[in-house]
């Protein structure tokens, strides 16, 4: 089988989690064949290269978002009217009012002006896609004035919710540069029957821009397309612009919800990562009959070393491990630690994380200021240096060379956060059979089940009191340890991972049969040359047949962008060309 990897500001390049995770898929499903179409979102991203790439990887393309570039393409009169006209649709759709919103309409009357906003929606989006693939590109055209004097239209119209009619002009060119920003795979040259219309299916490992490829392959293509979110951008845009105006806050909302509700429209199944997601994808309006939850692999060996002996942990010891951020809300904890050592004098509280921007330096440097207020340097004798019993460390060095050191150093692991989505930490102390305590947020309660404490955030009395509990009672923490492990053994590893979507691409493949179109010595078609089971993935079809996937020549071996190596095509391709009416050649490397 052979996949299209659509990635955001991840695989292949280094960085975060996101990218370990789909290496650990690439690698774990070796007997499929990748091609992944990567979407950077920073220069330094790109200048960090990627990582290395199994052989089953055929062919990599990238295209950057950060990035701002005129191809110098020109439109005619009759392209411009047609992005109006499609821009314009768009915006309408971002700026009318929401179903229900008027006073005395029926459920029945809401339901139906969403069916029809959202097919407003869909329309304007295919039609900026093929406006695109018959121009050339969209880049200019997004970023004019055109553009912003629809989306002002839209927002002045008669039925434009409140806060699109409050928009201002410094408003309405945010809107649109963070548009033009979204919209930047409309203009890329992927959709063509020897590229993306080629993979047997579209694998998107997060919603929103990195959808959109999926989303156009099937329309242009008819190619199935799977949904993987272990966050929902919709929820991140919510996280993430609190300063802004709310009439630009209320636009890309409307812009994330409108696109998330075709994405899941259009997809064959649509995998959350945890319950938390899957309602949130319900409420974006994704069908529960498409919804598989598929918690995120994480590699346990790391960690094994520490889970099979702790009773090598200190006892008096509390250790937090995370990034240094406000939503991880160290504030509580320290308040909380303040009555923990008020209960429990020798107890000490380790912050192992670094800062995450200035904005999390900033934090970082409150923090400390605060633990030093809270906790005055303490000596253990009259000759003795004193110390405080709130460290702030980071791994790599002497004492904490890795992450599962940093969890082995206590017999108790907290998380006070007031934001999470699914919490990868937690999991990581699971799997070093640590007992937990932790604020019950994101899916925090679906990720320890009844193996830790969970207390209300922002709540440092509860905190205390759940801490304190398990460091009196260290059988407790013991039985609660040994059972944590037992269960991230069961539903965390990357081998159950890696099962599940071995699962539903045979389940996707088997509703969705692939049409590859057999052709004769004359480059004629052969009706029916495929036999039924053909849709199977397997090497069923007779060694000596030459089959063009959907009615283009199989991709000849390419230059993979930035390795310098040669990637080969698919094991099915054919050695020699395949005659066709209408041949289209592939145009490899980074759209840049």
């Amino acid at each position: 089988m052979r996949i299209g990897l659509l990635t955001e500001g991840g695989y292949p390049y280094v960085s975060g989690e996101a990218g370990l995770w789909c290496d650990r898929l690439v690698r774990g499903l070796e007997r499929h064949e990748f091609d992944v179409y990567a979407l950077s979102r920073t220069e330094r991203e790109e200048a960090e290269g990627w990582v290395p790439l199994p052989p089953q990887v055929g062919r990599v393309r990238t295209a950057p978002l950060w990035e701002t570039a005129d191809d110098g393409t020109v439109h005619g009169r009759r392209a411009r009217r047609r992005f109006a006209e499609c821009y314009g649709e768009l915006a309408t759709a971002l700026c009318t009012t929401a179903p229900g919103d008027p006073a005395g309409s029926s459920e029945t009357l809401a339901e139906e002006q969403s069916a029809l906003e959202a097919d407003r929606f869909a329309n304007a989006l295919y039609g900026l896609a093929e406006l695109a693939r018959d121009e050339g590109g969209l880049p200019a055209a997004l970023r004019s004035e055109t553009a912003v004097r629809a989306l002002e239209r839209a927002c002045r119209a008669p039925g434009a919710h409140r806060s699109a009619r409050e928009a201002r002009g410094p408003d309405l060119l945010t809107v649109a540069a963070r548009l033009e920003r979204a919209l930047r795979p409309l203009s890329l040259d992927w959709y063509e029957d020897d590229d993306l219309g080629s993979v047997d299916l579209c694998h998107a490992t997060s919603g929103g821009t990195a959808a959109l490829p999926g989303l156009l392959a099937r329309h242009f293509c008819d190619v199935p397309l799977l949904v993987t979110e272990y966050g929902v951008r919709l929820r991140a845009h919510y996280l993430t612009e609190p300063d802004s105006s709310p009439a630009i806050r209320s636009l890309l909302a409307s812009f994330h919800g409108r696109l998330a509700a075709e994405t899941y429209r259009r997809a064959a199944v649509i995998t959350p990562g945890n319950t938390h997601a899957r309602r949130w994808q319900e409420r974006c309006g994704a069908d529960r009959a498409k919804l598989r939850t598929v918690h995120p692999g994480m590699d346990a060996a790391p960690f094994a070393e520490a889970g099979e002996s702790p009773e090598c942990a200190d006892p008096r010891t509390l250790v937090w491990v995370g990034r240094v951020e406000p939503a991880k809300d160290l504030v509580s904890l320290l308040h909380a630690f303040a009555e923990i050592r008020r209960a429990e004098p020798a107890a000490r509280l380790r912050i192992v994380g670094s800062p995450f921007g200035p904005e999390g330096a900033a934090y970082l440097a409150h923090c400390k200021g605060l633990a030093a207020q809270l906790f005055p340097d303490e000596a253990d004798g009259p000759h003795a240096v004193g110390r405080n019993p709130v460290s702030f460390e980071e791994t790599g060095g002497p004492e904490l060379p890795s992450r599962a050191d940093a969890y082995a150093s206590g017999a108790l692991v907290v998380l006070s956060s007031v934001v999470e989505g699914f919490p990868s930490g937690l999991v990581e102390a699971m799997f070093c059979g640590r007992a937990t305590v932790s604020t019950d947020v994101g899916a925090v309660v679906e990720a320890i089940g009844g193996t830790g404490l969970v207390v209300p955030p922002r709540n440092p009395r509860a905190l205390a009191e759940a801490c304190v509990a398990l460091l009196r009672d260290p059988e407790r923490r013991e039985r609660l340890g040994a059972a944590a492990r037992a269960r991230a053994l069961e539903l965390f590893t990357v081998e159950q991972n890696i099962t599940a979507f071995h699962g539903i691409y045979l389940e996707i493949l088997s509703r969705t049969p692939v049409r590859r179109v057999v052709l004769d010595d004359t480059g004629a078609p052969l009706p029916f040359a495929v036999p039924a089971e053909a849709h199977v993935p397997g090497r069923w079809s007779d060694p000596t047949a030459r089959i063009a996937a959907r009615g283009g020549p199989s991709p000849s071996p390419s230059l993979s962008p930035g390795s310098g190596t040669v990637r080969s095509g698919p094991g099915w391709a054919t050695d020699g060309p395949v005659r066709s009416a209408a041949p289209v050649s592939a145009t490899e490397g980074a759209a840049r």
